[in-house]
């Protein structure tokens, strides 16, 4: 999510600046937008500029669909310039709400753990792969970090393996081990004069890296656009030569679902679902100089949408909502239709 290139290389104001404004014409991205704008006032040195951004997201937090992630955004940042009672009593609010989403615990642990908060950081590590991780199933990708970040505050701590550590271990891909990667020695090596110890260190090093970089590079999804049915039935009401396309809601959404199930069959992953709005639609085409009427534009609005963030992934996890948003579990709706 955070832009992660020098300030040297880049312009962090005129990047945030030029989101900003982006925002304002999109207001349905206006979350995954001004996040990225806040990450670049992050990046240089603008704090204050940063929180004020989620303090804008924050007065409306009925339209966030991440509102924990912004307030963990949002104290992680304010502890960096000096707000650290006010870091802490949102940290604390996070931890208390529980949220289902394991980047926001990843954030405020992180937090802690910079701040040598090592025994909250652990507890904060603990609390969000406890709620998040159900015994017998293997972790989702987004919850890795969770795992990764426990075991890493462990070994600071000196503290044994549990099975939560070895789980770890095994989804670890580098070539370098968890353990080797977060030992609290490593850093007596930087300060070394023997080569071999310098050289071993920038292997692991590179390792690290590779993995961060690995975690950063995924694709956006593959995604399928998905009209809610108030958004079809005015798309159909405005552009009737779009039904060839649509000839039926539940056609659309049996379409969508089969669309997905023979892509994931063929190998393709990290598969998404993005949602069309008509005035979301109309602006894309008028900015493509296209009539909306023009279907070759469809997978093109879709490519668009999850670019800006704002792909759902598919298939939803075990117990989530179904992605047609009929209130159901997916396994008791569209995902019973493989079963």
């Amino acid at each position: 999510m955070r832009p992660d290139t020098p300030a040297e290389n880049v312009d962090h104001h005129a990047e945030a600046a030029r989101l900003e404004r982006t925002a304002g014409l999109y207001p349905e991205d206006a979350e995954a937008l001004l996040l990225r704008a806040a990450a670049h006032r992050e990046l240089a040195g603008d704090r204050p500029a940063a929180t004020a951004l989620y303090d804008r997201l924050l007065s409306r937090p009925a339209d966030l669909e991440h509102p924990h992630l912004v307030r963990a955004l949002k104290a992680a940042n304010l502890w960096e310039y000096g707000h650290e009672a006010e870091a802490r009593a949102i940290i604390e609010g996070i931890r208390t709400a529980a949220p289902r989403d394991p980047a926001p615990w990843v954030i405020v642990a992180e937090a802690l753990e910079s701040h040598d908060e090592l025994e909250a950081a652990h507890e904060t590590y603990t609390e969000g792969a406890r709620g998040l991780l159900t015994d017998g199933e293997e972790p989702p990708h987004a919850a890795h970090p969770l795992l990764f970040g426990r075991h890493r505050v462990r070994r600071m701590l000196g503290v044994p393996h549990d099975p939560w550590d070895t789980l770890a271990d095994t989804l670890h891909t580098s070539p370098v081990s968890l353990d080797e990667l977060h030992d609290p020695k490593r850093v007596w090596s930087l300060g070394s004069e023997n080569p071999a110890e310098l050289r071993a260190e920038i292997s692991r090093l590179q390792a690290e890296l590779g993995t961060f970089r690995e975690a950063l590079s995924r694709p956006f999804p593959v995604a399928i656009l998905h009209w809610p049915r108030p958004e079809l039935t005015e798309l159909l009401a405005d552009y009737p030569s779009l039904a060839s396309e649509y000839p039926s809601y539940e056609a659309h959404l049996a379409a969508i679902e089969s669309a997905l199930r023979e892509l994931s069959a063929s190998g393709t992953s990290n598969l998404g679902i993005v949602r069309g709005t008509v005035p979301s639609y109309e602006a894309f085409a008028a900015s493509e100089g296209t009539s909306p009427s023009d279907p070759t534009l469809l997978p093109q609005y879709a490519t668009i949408l999850a670019a800006r963030g704002r792909a759902v992934a598919w298939p939803p996890e075990r117990g989530d909502g179904c992605w047609c948003g009929a209130g159901r579990s997916y396994e008791e709706c569209h995902g019973a239709l493989g079963a």
